[in-house]
C-alpha cells in the first residue's frame, strides 16, 4: 500500500471506529474485488472484525478521498505549470481536508473567463489598486487622477476599476471565504415565502408560505420541501445574515473589512470599506449564499438517501409468510380485481378478473369465483394490494370467509408499492409472456406475501416507493446506496440456488446479472444443482466468483449436508473437525444444540481459520440456514373503518408502519391515506431517531388525534396518554420573525438575491 493509501486509511479508521491496519486490510480486499458481504462475513480474521456497515461507510469514504487526492494532485499540477506554487502554497494545498476547501485555495490560479478586474488591470490600473491598498492616508480621489487615460476618461472610472480589482481579491482570498462560510453556517437564516398570486396553486406548500429558520437547524424534509416549493415556482427562498443587527456595519461586512484591515479613519480605509460593503452585496453574499444552498441540499439528501435506505431494508427484511399456497388481489373499481393463485414456490396456477364494485356490481358471482379458486387450489393466505378499492377488496373476502368452513386462508393487506411499474417491465413480460399486465400486478402481490425479498429484488429500488423526497435527490448516489441496501439485504438471508430466480441471484456477492442468467440457463438445461462445487460448470463462472458467491447459495437435500448452511465451502475443514469432536454423524450433529454446546472453539483455531470463524461455523451448524427475518405477523384493520371521514380522534386502531421519516412514522390504518405519528408521539420518553422505535412492516397500535379531511391528514399516536402540546399530525415549523430589518439593497443591476439564489440553484440542480 502506497504512502497515500496509508495516510487516506489512517483519516478513515477515525471515521469509523477502527483501527488503521484493519482500514489497510479492508481496502486492500476491496481494491482485490471482494464485495462488502463476503468481507464481512467470511474475512473477519483480515479485518478483525469490520461489520458491512462499517465497511460500506469504508467504502464511501475511500472513493472521496481517493478523489479529493486526485483533485489535489491535478491542482498542485496546475499552479505549478503556471509557475506560481511556493511552499507556503503547496503546504495549504496538502492540508486542505475538503472539495470545497481545495477550490477555495485554487480560485485565484483557477483558469477563468476575462474579469472586470482583469480588464481593469489591462487598462493600467492594477498600480492604482494596490497604492489604495499600500497609502491609507492618501486620497483615493488623488490618486485616481494619474490613472487617467483614453481607455480610463475619469477618477469615476479609475476607482471603479481599482473596485474591481480588490473585490476579485476579496472573493479568492480561501481564509476569508472560509471565516465567512463558517459564520454563515452558524448565523444565516433561511427564509421561504410564497410567490405573489401562486397561494391557491400552491397551497400545497402553505407551510412554507412565510417561514423562517436557522440555516444550521432546517431538517432534511424541509429543505427538500421548500427547495420542490421553489422548484415548482411557488416559493421563493433566501438566505439572511444579520437581518436582525441594528449595527449600521452587520458583523458579517467586518469580516470583509478585517480582511482588507481597514478599520481606521483614513480615506483609504474609509474607501475600502465601502468596497468591502459593496463586495459583500453584490459578489461574497451570493457566491456563499449558493454554497450554502447546495450544501443543504446535500446535507439533506443524505438523510433523505438514509432514511429511504433503512426503510428499503426493513421491508426487504420484512417476514415472509413462508411457502404456501397464496391468492394474489390487485383491487380495482371500474376494471374489476385481478387475481392470481400461486403454489407454494410462486407457480402460477390460475389467474381471474372479477367485478363485484360499479357498474357491474356482480358480488355474488365475485364471491363464487374466489370460493372456488380458494377449494380448488388450497389456498392458504390471501393477499390484498393496499391500492383503490381495498378496504372494499377485503370486506368483500371478509364476508364471504364467514361463511366458509375451517380452517380458514389468512387475510393479509399487502403494499403495493412497485407492482405495477414490475407489470410492465421486460423482466414481467420474460416471466409471464402470456399473461396480461394487469394479471401480473396480483402476481407480484401474492408473491411479496409469499417472500417479500424474492419479489422485491425485482423491482427498481427507488420505485419501491419508502423514501422521503427520493425523486429529489441526486439519483446516481440514491442508486448506489438502494442497491447496497439490496445487495445487504439478500446476502444476509441467502437464497436457494435451485428455487431462486435470477433477478435475485444478481444480487449475491461476486454475480451479477449475466452469471445469474447463465446458472438459471444451466439449471433449466441440467436440472437442480446437486452440490455448490457444480456450480463450477456454469459458463463465465470461474474460482474467484465461486469464492464470493458460495456461503450465500443454499442446496437444500444435495449431496453436501454443509451447502444447506452459511459456511464456506472454504472452511468446510473445519466443520468436519468440528462433528468430528462430536462422534456422530453430521447430518445428525447440524441441529442440534446441546450436542455442540460444550465445545471449546478456541481448539479448532488453526492457521487460516481464526475464533471468528469457528464461532460463526458453531452458530450455523447448531441452526443451518437460519433466516434472520421475524415471524410472520399481520395487522387487523377496525371494520367499518375504510375512510378517512371515518376516523375520529380518540380512536385506538391497529395499523402497520408503511415509511419511517426523520420526523415520525407513516402508519397504514386501512384507510387509504397513511396517518403520521409524530417523532414526539412515538413513545412516552423522548426519541432522537424514529427508527428507534419502529420500522417498515411492524404492526402497531395507535390512537387518532386529529383528522383533517380536507387535506388528507391523519395525525396519529403512540403514546399512552396524549400530548396536547407536541406537534400533532406534522412537525410544526418555528415563528416566523416579524422584527426582520430589511436585508441591504444590492445594485438593481445584479437582481435580488431570492432571485439570483433561485436561479442559480436551478442551474447547479
Amino acid at each position: 500500500m502506497s504512502a497515500l493509501d496509508t495516510r487516506i486509511a489512517a483519516q478513515i479508521a477515525t471515521e469509523v471506529t477502527a483501527r488503521p491496519e484493519q482500514v489497510r486490510a479492508a481496502v486492500e480486499l476491496l481494491d482485490g474485488g471482494a464485495t462488502v458481504p463476503f468481507i464481512a462475513r467470511y474475512r473477519k480474521e483480515i479485518t478483525g472484525g469490520l461489520d458491512d456497515t462499517q465497511l460500506r461507510l469504508l467504502a464511501e469514504r475511500l472513493t472521496y478521498l481517493r478523489e479529493l487526492e486526485s483533485r489535489r494532485a491535478a491542482i498542485l499540477k496546475s499552479i505549478d505549470e503556471q509557475g506560481k506554487l511556493t511552499p507556503e502554497l503547496t503546504a495549504s494545498v496538502m492540508g486542505a481536508g475538503t472539495k470545497a476547501e481545495l477550490e477555495d485555495l485554487y480560485l485565484p490560479y483557477k483558469p477563468k473567463r476575462r474579469t472586470k478586474a482583469e480588464i481593469a488591470r489591462e487598462r493600467g490600473l492594477g498600480p492604482l489598486a494596490e497604492a489604495i491598498l499600500t497609502d491609507r492616508n492618501a486620497e483615493p480621489l488623488l490618486l485616481a487622477e494619474a490613472y487617467i487615460t483614453e481607455e480610463v476618461p475619469g477618477t469615476k472610472e479609475a476607482l471603479e476599476g481599482a473596485r474591481d480589482i480588490v473585490i476579485e481579491g476579496l472573493s479568492e482570498n480561501a481564509a476569508l471565504l472560509g471565516q465567512l462560510r463558517t459564520y454563515m453556517r452558524d448565523k444565516a437564516m433561511l427564509s421561504a415565502k410564497v410567490q405573489k398570486g401562486k397561494e391557491e396553486a400552491g397551497a400545497k406548500f402553505s407551510d412554507y408560505f412565510a417561514h423562517s429558520e436557522l440555516w444550521k437547524k432546517v431538517a432534511g424534509h424541509r429543505a427538500l420541501a421548500m427547495m420542490r416549493g421553489r422548484d415548482e415556482e411557488f416559493l421563493s427562498l433566501e438566505l439572511e445574515v444579520d437581518a436582525d443587527s441594528t449595527d449600521p456595519v452587520r458583523p458579517v461586512e467586518r469580516l470583509v473589512i478585517g480582511a482588507l484591515n481597514a478599520q481606521g479613519n483614513s480615506a483609504g480605509d474609509k474607501w475600502l470599506r465601502e468596497v468591502a460593503g459593496w463586495a459583500w452585496r453584490t459578489r461574497l453574499r451570493v457566491s456563499l449564499s449558493i454554497d450554502l444552498m447546495v450544501e443543504l441540499r446535500e446535507r439533506a439528501e443524505v438523510e433523505a438517501i438514509n432514511v429511504f435506505a433503512r426503510n428499503l431494508k426493513d421491508l426487504l427484511l420484512a417476514a415472509p409468510a413462508g411457502a404456501r399456497a397464496t391468492m394474489g388481489i390487485d383491487p380495482g373499481i371500474r376494471t374489476g380485481c385481478k387475481i392470481a393463485v400461486i403454489d407454494p414456490t410462486g407457480k402460477v396456477l390460475d389467474t381471474e378478473t372479477i367485478y363485484p364494485f360499479p357498474p357491474r356490481n356482480d358480488v355474488m358471482g365475485s364471491q363464487a369465483a374466489i370460493q372456488a379458486l380458494i377449494k380448488k387450489h388450497g389456498v392458504q393466505l390471501i393477499a390484498i394490494g393496499n391500492g383503490t378499492g381495498s378496504r372494499e377488496t377485503e370486506k368483500l373476502v371478509m364476508d364471504l370467509m364467514e361463511r366458509l368452513p375451517a380452517p380458514k386462508p389468512t387475510k393479509v393487506i399487502v403494499s403495493e408499492a412497485g407492482a405495477s411499474v414490475y407489470s410492465a417491465s421486460e423482466l414481467a413480460a420474460l416471466e409471464f409472456p402470456n399473461l396480461d399486465v394487469s394479471l401480473r400486478g396480483a402476481v407480484s402481490i401474492a408473491r411479496r406475501l409469499q417472500d417479500p425479498l424474492a419479489e422485491l429484488v425485482k423491482i427498481e429500488p427507488k420505485a419501491i416507493g419508502v423514501g422521503q423526497y427520493q425523486h429529489d435527490v441526486d439519483q446516481y448516489r440514491l442508486s448506489r446506496s438502494l442497491d447496497a441496501v439490496v445487495e445487504d439485504a439478500v446476502n444476509a438471508v441467502g437464497v436457494d440456488l435451485n428455487t431462486a430466480s435470477a433477478p435475485l441471484l444478481a444480487r449475491i456477492s461476486g454475480l451479477g446479472p449475466s452469471v445469474a442468467e447463465a446458472i438459471v440457463t444451466h439449471r433449466d438445461a441440467n436440472g437442480p444443482f446437486r452440490s455448490r462445487k457444480a456450480l463450477m460448470d456454469v459458463p463465465r463462472l470461474g474460482q474467484r466468483t465461486f469464492e464470493q458467491a458460495a456461503g450465500f447459495l443454499r442446496i437444500t437435500d444435495g449431496t453436501e449436508p454443509l451447502d444447506a448452511s452459511s459456511v464456506h465451502p472454504e472452511a468446510y475443514g473445519v466443520a468436519r473437525k468440528i462433528v468430528a469432536a462430536c462422534g456422530r454423524d453430521l447430518r445428525s450433529i447440524m441441529g442440534d444444540k446441546s450436542a455442540l454446546s460444550g465445545l471449546d472453539p478456541k481448539s479448532f483455531v488453526d492457521e487460516r481459520f481464526g475464533l471468528p470463524t469457528v464461532r460463526d461455523i458453531l452458530a450455523e451448524l447448531e441452526k443451518p440456514g437460519r433466516d434472520p427475518r421475524p415471524a410472520f405477523k399481520t395487522a387487523t384493520f377496525a371494520d367499518g373503518v375504510d375512510d378517512i371521514k371515518h376516523l375520529k380522534p380518540g380512536m385506538m386502531l391497529e395499523g402497520t408502519v408503511t415509511n419511517v421519516a426523520a420526523f415520525g412514522a407513516f402508519v397504514d390504518i386501512g384507510v387509504h391515506q397513511d396517518g403520521l405519528v409524530h417523532v414526539s408521539q412515538l413513545a412516552d420518553k423522548f426519541v432522537k431517531d424514529p427508527h428507534e422505535v419502529v420500522k417498515a412492516g411492524d404492526v402497531v397500535k395507535v390512537r387518532v388525534t386529529e383528522v383533517d379531511v380536507a387535506r388528507k391528514r391523519i395525525g396519529l399516536t403512540m403514546r399512552k396518554e396524549i400530548d396536547t402540546s407536541a406537534p400533532r399530525d406534522r412537525p410544526r415549523d418555528p415563528p416566523v420573525r416579524t422584527n426582520q430589518r430589511p436585508p441591504q439593497e444590492a445594485p438593481r443591476s445584479t437582481g435580488s438575491l431570492g432571485d439570483m439564489l433561485n436561479e442559480a440553484m436551478r442551474k447547479k440542480k
